[in-house]
C-alpha cells in the first residue's frame, strides 16, 4: 500500500524550486526564513569529517531541517539511517524514499498503527520506550497485528530527560519482557542533554564520555541477560562534536549541527559566522528617545525560545545582522510581540546614557537578518526555507514538513 503524500508536499508546488528571474530578496515579503547554503553544506561536512575516524554510523536527526530537499544534502543516501521526532516526518521522508528511520520519541498506543503502516510499506522503522507499560503495550499490539516492531530502550545518561539509568534492573527486565515475547530489541539509545549545560571543551568531552559509558553499560547488561542488543545509539550536537572515542557505540545522532544557532555558539561548538539559518526582516519604525528600532519579525517569526538566557552571554531573542549576514556589533532583538520585534544595543537594554550615539543608521525599509537562539524552534514558525548562495542570491525554495 502506497502512503498518502504528505499534505505539505501536496500544498507546496515549489519543492526545491528554482526561483524565477524576477525573484530577489528585495521582492520577497518579510519575515522569511533564509538558509545560507554554503554554511549549511560546510556544517554537514564538518560533522561527517569529525565522526569518520570513529567508524560509526551517523544517524542525522531530521527534526531540525524537517525538509525533504534539505535532507538530500544532509544524507549521503536515502538508504542511510535517519532520526525523526514526529510520525508526520517519518511519513514524509518515507514517501520520499527514505527507508531506515528511528522515531526517537517515547511511544504511545495511538501511534502504533501509523508505525505499522510505515513498516508494511517496506520502511525499516524503530520505536523508543523506557517503561514496562510501554513494552506491554507494544507486545500486545504486535500480537494482535502479527507484527514485530523493533524497539530501542532509552537510557538516562545524565538525568536530563527520559530513560532508565544503565544500572536500573528495570532496564534489563523490560529487555527480557520484549525478548521473550518475540519483539526485537534493536538496541539502546541515549541523549546527551547534559552537554547543553557545558561551555568548555573539557566539560563537553566529559559529558560525551559519560553518555558513551552509560549507553555501552546498558547494552552490556542486556546482552549479559541474554537479550540481543546490536545497536548502541548516542548523541546530541554538542556531544557528537566532542567525543574522544566511541568504543562500543554503533551510531551517533545529531540534528542542529546542520544550521547551528546561538545556543550552540554559547556552548562553544560553533561560531556566529557558521550559523546557516536566519530570519530576514524589515525595519518598520523607530523610537529614537529610547534607542529602539522596530522590525516585522516578532515571536511568531523568531519564536519565544530564550535558550541563551542561562548562558554566559544572553542573546535575548536573536543577534542582528545586515542583509548580507554580517553581524552588527551589539545590536540584539531585545523584546518581541507577536508581529513586532524591538531592536536595541546590548549595552542599551537599560538605556544607559550614550547608547544613542552607538546606534547604527537603519532607515525604515532596511532589510536585516536575525540569527536565532534555537534553530529548530525558529524554523518551526515557517512553511519553507529560502535558500541563498554565498552572494546572497536566491537559489531555491524548500518546503518544510509541518504537523505531527
Amino acid at each position: 500500500m502506497r502512503l498518502v503524500v504528505n499534505e505539505q508536499l501536496q500544498r507546496e508546488n515549489f519543492v526545491n524550486a528554482t526561483p524565477t528571474p524576477t525573484e530577489s530578496l528585495n521582492t520577497i515579503d518579510t519575515p522569511f526564513l533564509a538558509v545560507d547554503k554554503t554554511r549549511f553544506q560546510a556544517n554537514i561536512a564538518r560533522m561527517r569529517t569529525y565522526l569518520q575516524p570513529f567508524e560509526v554510523r551517523l544517524r542525522p536527526h531530521l527534526k531540525t531541517v524537517k525538509s525533504v530537499p534539505a535532507a538530500e544534502l544532509v544524507m549521503a543516501s536515502k538508504q542511510d539511517p535517519a532520526t525523526v521526532s514526529t510520525l508526520k516526518e517519518a511519513e514524509a521522508f518515507a514517501e520520499a524514499g527514505y527507508t531506515d528511520l528511528l522515531y526517537a520519541v517515547g511511544i504511545s498506543p495511538q501511534k502504533l498503527p501509523r508505525v505499522l503502516a510505515l513498516q508494511r510499506t517496506g520502511v525499516n522503522i524503530s520505536i523508543l520506550l523506557d517503561s514496562r507499560e510501554q513494552a506491554e503495550m507494544v507486545i500486545a499490539f504486535c500480537r494482535e497485528n502479527d507484527a514485530n516492531i523493533p524497539v530501542y530502550i532509552e537510557v538516562d545518561c545524565d538525568g536530563h530527560r527520559a530513560g532508565l539509568p544503565a544500572d536500573d534492573p528495570e532496564l534489563v527486565a523490560i529487555g527480557r519482557l520484549l525478548h521473550e515475547a518475540g519483539v526485537e530489541v534493536r538496541g539502546v539509545m541515549s541523549h546527551s542533554g547534559g552537554a547543553y549545560d557545558c561551555d568548555t571543551p573539557e566539560q563537553l568531552a566529559t559529558a560525551a564520555e559519560q553518555e558513551r559509558r552509560a549507553a555501552v553499560a546498558a547494552a552490556q547488561a542486556l546482552r549479559k541477560a541474554g537479550v540481543a542488543c546490536p545497536e548502541v545509539s548516542v548523541g546530541s550536537t554538542p556531544a557528537a562534536l566532542s567525543y574522544t572515542h566511541l568504543e562500543g557505540v554503533t551510531e551517533v545522532r545529531a540534528g542542529v549541527y546542520t544550521f547551528f544557532d546561538l545556543v550552540m555558539v554559547g556552548i562553544g561548538v560553533c561560531k556566529l559566522d557558521e550559523i546557516a539559518l536566519s530570519v530576514v526582516t524589515t525595519v518598520t519604525g523607530h523610537n529614537k528617545a529610547k534607542g529602539w528600532f522596530f522590525v516585522d519579525a516578532g515571536w511568531s517569526a523568531l519564536s519565544r525560545d530564550r535558550g541563551t538566557a542561562e548562558q554566559k552571554v544572553d542573546q535575548r531573542y536573536g543577534v542582528v545582522c545586515d542583509e548580507q549576514g554580517r553581524v552588527i556589533d551589539g545590536l540584539l532583538v531585545s523584546a518581541v510581540n507577536q508581529e513586532h520585534g524591538v531592536l536595541s544595543m546590548r549595552e542599551g537594554l537599560s538605556m544607559r546614557e550614550g547608547c544613542r550615539e552607538a546606534l547604527p543608521d537603519l532607515p525604515i525599509g532596511t532589510r536585516l537578518r536575525i540569527l536565532p537562539n534555537h534553530a529548530c524552534a525558529t524554523a518551526g514558525q515557517f512553511l519553507h526555507y529560502h535558500v541563498l548562495d554565498g552572494a546572497n542570491q536566491l537559489l531555491a525554495i524548500w518546503p518544510r514538513i509541518q504537523g505531527w
